[in-house]
C-alpha cells in the first residue's frame, strides 16, 4: 500500500474506533479513497463500504478452560510449578484467622443453643486462642467429653447432697428419740421418788 493513504488511514482509524491494522481499504478504489483528507469524506467511505473495519480475530479459551479444571483438581501445581515459598503462597497467619475464626463461630452458637454455658464457654474461648484444638471435630468431641463429665459430677454432688440430708434426718431422730428417752427416764425417776 502506498505512504500516501497513511493520513486515510489513520482518520478511518480514528472514525471507527479501532487501530490502524484493523482498517481495510478497498484496493480498487484507490483513487477516491486518497481524496478523503477529513473525516466527514472518511465516514462518506465508510457509509459506501469502501473503508472497512476488520473483524476480530479468534481468541479462543477452550485450552485455558481446560487447564483451569484440571488445575481445581490439583494438577500442574508440582514443585517446579512454584514461585514464592509456603508461606507466600499461602501464610500462615492467614490459615490461622481461618480455624480462629470457625472455632469461635463454633462456640458463639453452642453457647446461642445453651449447649454450654458461659463458664465453660470462656475456659474453651482461651483454649481455643492458645492454640489447644487442632480443628473444629477435636473441639466438639473436647465439649462433648466435658459436658458428659460435668453431668457426671453434678449426679455425684446431688448423690453426696441427697446422702447427707438423709443423714442429717437420721441424725435428728435420734436425737429427738434419746431426748424423749431422757425425759421419760426422767420422769419415771420424779415418780418413783414420790413414791
Amino acid at each position: 500500500m502506498s505512504s500516501s493513504l497513511k493520513l486515510q488511514k489513520r482518520l478511518a482509524a480514528s472514525v471507527l474506533g479501532c487501530g490502524k491494522r484493523k482498517v481495510w481499504l478497498d484496493p480498487n478504489e484507490i483513487n477516491e479513497i486518497s481524496m478523503a483528507n477529513s473525516r466527514k469524506n472518511i465516514k462518506k467511505l465508510v457509509k459506501d463500504g469502501f473503508v472497512i473495519k476488520k473483524p476480530q480475530k479468534m481468541h479462543s479459551r477452550a485450552r485455558t478452560r481446560l487447564r483451569l479444571e484440571a488445575k481445581r483438581k490439583g494438577r500442574h501445581s508440582g514443585f517446579g510449578k512454584r514461585k514464592g515459598t509456603r508461606n507466600a503462597r499461602m501464610p500462615t497467619k492467614v490459615l490461622w484467622i481461618k480455624r480462629m475464626r470457625v472455632l469461635r463461630r463454633l462456640l458463639r452458637k453452642y453457647r446461642a443453643q445453651k449447649k454450654i454455658d458461659k463458664s465453660l464457654y470462656h475456659e474453651l474461648y482461651m483454649k481455643v486462642k492458645g492454640n489447644g484444638f487442632k480443628n473444629k471435630h477435636v473441639l466438639m468431641e473436647f465439649i462433648f467429653k466435658a459436658k458428659t463429665e460435668q453431668t457426671h459430677n453434678k449426679t455425684l454432688e446431688d448423690q453426696a447432697a441427697a446422702h447427707r440430708a438423709r443423714n442429717k434426718a437420721a441424725r435428728e431422730r435420734r436425737q429427738k428419740r434419746q431426748l424423749e428417752r431422757q425425759r421419760g427416764f426422767g420422769a419415771g425417776e420424779q415418780v418413783k421418788g414420790k413414791n
